[in-house]
């Protein structure tokens, strides 16, 4: 029961809460990423548990360009508060 708990209990679960709701969305923008990347660069079947050069170098500009886009985004909303 929630109304059992202190004030410091209420925001330390507030917190909790917040910290997973993060979290959560991290990982969703990773398998997002994972997702779009594979999709685009990914073209061929995987040997020897390797990518070939041009499927690496796709994978490393697409991770680059969604990075920078998340940037820029972060930053705008930054500079909007």
């Amino acid at each position: 029961d929630l109304s059992k708990l202190s004030d410091k209990d209420k925001q330390e679960l507030q917190q909790f809460i917040v910290n997973e709701s993060q979290k959560a969305r991290i990982q969703q923008s990773v398998h997002s990423l994972t997702d779009i990347c594979w999709r685009k660069c990914v073209t061929g079947t995987i040997r020897s548990g390797k990518l070939e050069k041009n499927e690496e170098t796709c994978a490393q500009n697409c991770v680059d360009r969604f990075l920078d886009a998340n940037f820029t985004v972060i930053k705008h909303l930054d500079r909007m508060r």
